[in-house]
């Protein structure tokens, strides 16, 4: 999936601990080839080419759970997450490499592709159809996560539950470690690319996952543009930030994460407030400073320093 995965693990002996991480690593091998936007011949790709007006797809289950989820947090975000969001993705991808903005025909054309209301799914047939022509979709925001839970899944099928799974920045956490309350996961204050590591989440059967852009910008005409795509004007993100969500799974980490980078302080807090056993701390760039929001129950999750 374009990023490197690591699983820290506690087992019995050597070999259930090989075969467990290897069994986990080749699903997520398994699940890229479904979910992949980078891979022509993935089942994602495929889809995109043999869908259109009227002709509905028969999909695999995993492809299906990943566009179920994506389509609610569409719904409930009012369009701040899309999956269909490809088109102006692939267009942004491009301007970011030659550092000009998207000229406005193209960027137009681009987001009449995208809707989340263009993907009907049916449950009952087990088919996606894109109801756009030339619509195309883009799992970046929710695939890891996705990835990671089942990485995790497997591992249990095989003996082990004491686990982390990170999938660079979606962690996965199953029980904790012999001795422990749970995981300790330590986070900055700060939004730099090496900030001090000074605060610490404590967790464990949960999972936790940051967006941001401080590794993936672009300068253009002197306004800084991120690598996160608000779906709703075919832009990348200019407000500045990194936004931690702790949730129950990956799946709702990884994506409530997107969501949230588009959404903005006073909408995503809102969400996740609404939202049982979840919490998130936005770090945002304003007036030239470096504020920081947090919803009601982050600190709960908190590791009390000495």
């Amino acid at each position: 999936m374009g990023v490197q995965w690591r699983i820290l693990l506690y087992a019995t002996d050597e070999v259930i601990a090989n075969k467990a991480s290897q069994n986990a690593f080749a699903r997520v091998k398994e699940l890229n080839k479904v979910l992949s936007d980078y891979d022509p011949e993935s089942e994602l790709n495929k889809l995109c080419r043999l869908s259109g007006p009227g002709k509905p797809i028969k999909v695999s289950q995993p492809l299906l759970e990943v566009l179920i989820k994506s389509q609610a947090l569409s719904q409930e975000t009012k369009g701040a997450f899309d999956v269909t969001i490809s088109p102006v993705v692939r267009l942004w991808r491009r301007a970011r490499r030659q550092k000009l903005m998207p000229k406005n025909q193209r960027l137009q054309a681009a987001r009449n592709k995208v809707g989340y209301e263009s993907m009907k799914i049916s449950l009952k047939d087990q088919t996606v159809e894109l109801l756009k022509e030339n619509m195309r979709l883009d799992l970046g925001g929710i695939a890891k996560g996705y990835a990671a839970d089942v990485a995790l899944t497997v591992l249990k099928k095989n003996g082990v539950s004491r686990a982390m799974i990170d999938a660079s920045g979606d962690i996965v956490l199953g029980d904790p470690p012999p001795n422990t309350c749970g995981w300790k996961i330590g986070i900055s204050s700060s939004d730099e690319q090496k900030g001090k590591i000074d605060r610490y989440l404590l967790l464990h059967n949960m999972a936790v996952a940051t967006s941001g852009d401080a590794l993936q910008h672009v300068v253009i005409d002197g306004k800084r543009y991120s690598h996160i795509v608000d779906p709703r004007t075919g832009l990348g993100l200019t407000d500045q930030s990194r936004v931690t969500v702790i949730a129950p799974d990956g799946t709702t980490a990884d994506s409530l994460a997107s969501a949230i980078s588009v959404l903005g302080p006073e909408k995503g807090i809102k969400l996740i407030n609404n939202k049982p056993g979840t919490a998130c701390l936005i770090l945002r760039h304003e007036n030239g400073q470096l504020n920081s929001y947090e919803s009601q129950c982050f600190s709960c999750y908190e590791l009390e320093q000495n």
